[in-house]
């Protein structure tokens, strides 16, 4: 039994991910698959081996999402170097008919990640900030209705300020 506490020595160097070779790694080294249809074939030949579809149905059953699925799938073949981020985002949507197809053959009930779980339901943040502003309204509100003889003060002041303003000067002023 080892101790928790012990070092662990055998972890990657701080930075060492920086010092690799430029063009060291497959993702930048020009695609295997440079069109659609290229990728598209090498993901059917793939997905048709009985390993791969009974991996993928185990995982569909954990209600992993499809769009989960297919994004890491396409994201697996960029850093492979079998395809670019581009030509992988055009793949996606196969990708999920494909991951769906066999979820329907094999019976599973799968989440295709394309529904919004939180559709129709109100955001907590936003109930609370309407409710701060509506409070600080009710509060003015109240303020106005047990000042009014302040405020007829403050209307008669207003009043006579806009009487002793002066007339608007410049070039841009317009005359009376």
């Amino acid at each position: 039994m080892t101790e928790l506490n012990q070092p662990l020595l055998d972890a990657p160097i701080s930075g060492q991910h920086m010092t690799s070779e430029l063009g060291g790694r497959p993702w930048q080294q020009a695609p295997q698959y440079t069109t659609v249809d290229e990728a598209i074939e090498y993901y059917l030949d793939r997905m048709s081996s009985d390993e791969f579809t009974d991996q993928l149905v185990d995982v569909l059953e954990m209600d992993v999402p499809v769009t989960t699925l297919a994004n890491t799938i396409q994201l697996g073949g960029v850093m492979d170097g079998k395809h670019s981020v581009d030509v992988g985002m055009l793949v996606m949507p196969l990708l999920m008919e494909m991951i769906m197809l066999v979820g329907d053959m094999a019976d599973v009930k799968y989440d295709s990640g394309m529904e919004n779980p939180n559709k129709g339901k109100t955001r907590d943040t936003l109930m609370q900030s309407v409710k701060t502003k509506l409070q600080r309204k009710m509060e003015e509100k109240e303020a106005f209705l047990f000042d009014d003889d302040e405020d007829e003060e403050d209307i008669a002041d207003i009043e006579q300020e806009q009487e002793e303003s002066e007339e608007p000067k410049g070039l841009m002023a317009r005359r009376v």
